[in-house]
């Protein structure tokens, strides 16, 4: 069985965040100031070659952070060049970070705050604005994240994790979701398996309204040598992809699981497929998409 890897990267003398309004930049640059990195928000692109020098020449500054993004306005264009140049010189890392378009709408909303390229178009046509004067610096970038799942507290571990010198970078979030196909394939999933070839609980009385969370249909669904054989293959191949997905830099990973009604045998297999992860060292989560209330619990 394939093991989890880890590299040591040295800790970077300076880290450039960038990325799409109300993806987290503020919450991630706070978490690196709380790491001992010298922050500064939103420093004009033609001064960071200067600020580059000054953290890299000033002893008592072991690191420094900054956000540069489309509050630039047209300087944002000549940011690629200058950060080439910078990493001549300087451990420099820049790290992207993004969402999507729903959650960034969402976001904006809750907020009540306009979005910075300006109020006299949508949202919607902003975000997109903003991906595509952004899509040249997403193409430097050495770390990638995506936000929309993340929680603030996740996002500041995720940070904290990555940065704060310890030298293992191999964390990933995996989300394990169960769903009901008749209700809609989850379109955020990075890697989707079909259960419906498994006997189908829903079709034993006493089982209908129970869950693949009641032990006597999990007990059930795993009477059969084919719900074994899977387990067994689906687990030894996540543990053997998932460092590959972490070298790559992918900072989480959905894995979906589904069933006709999302009720019982893909309830049973993600919540199995969630437990070896786990104890295989990785962090996963739990979300059954589809799962009515067990009235078993009741």
């Amino acid at each position: 069985m394939a093991r989890k890897t880890a590299r040591s990267i040295p800790k970077p003398e300076l880290v450039v965040i960038t990325g799409l309004s109300g993806s987290g930049k503020g919450s991630v640059l706070k978490v690196l100031e709380d790491l001992g990195f010298y922050a500064v928000d939103n420093l004009p692109v033609d001064l960071i070659p200067k600020f580059a020098e000054l953290t890299r020449d000033q002893p008592n500054i072991s690191g420094a952070a900054l956000v540069v993004d489309v509050r630039e306005g047209a300087s944002l264009k000549r940011f690629p060049r200058v950060y080439a140049g910078i990493r001549k010189s300087v451990n420099a890392r820049l790290v992207f970070l993004e969402a999507d378009d729903a959650t960034i709408m969402r976001r904006f909303s809750e907020t009540r705050r306009p979005h910075p390229l300006g109020v006299d178009k949508s949202i919607s046509r902003s975000i997109r604005s903003e991906r595509a004067q952004l899509a040249p610096i997403r193409a430097m970038a050495d770390l990638i994240v995506n936000t929309s799942k993340f929680t603030v507290h996740e996002l500041r571990e995720y940070i904290a994790e990555r940065f704060r010198g310890e030298g293992d970078t191999s964390k990933i979030m995996i989300y394990v979701t169960s769903f009901g196909y008749r209700h809609g394939l989850p379109p955020d999933s990075d890697l989707v398996f079909d259960v419906r070839f498994l006997p189908n609980p829903n079709y034993i009385p006493k089982f209908k309204p129970l869950t693949g969370t009641d032990p006597d249909v999990a007990r059930y669904i795993r009477s059969f040598p084919q719900t074994q054989e899977f387990i067994e293959r689906i687990s030894d191949l996540l543990i053997y992809l998932l460092p590959h997905y972490i070298r790559e830099g992918k900072s989480y990973l959905t894995i979906a699981f589904g069933c006709t009604g999302g009720q019982h045998r893909s309830v049973m297999i993600a919540a199995e497929i969630q437990k070896r992860l786990a104890a295989a060292g990785f962090k996963a989560k739990i979300n059954h998409r589809d799962m009515p209330v067990d009235s078993s619990k009741r």
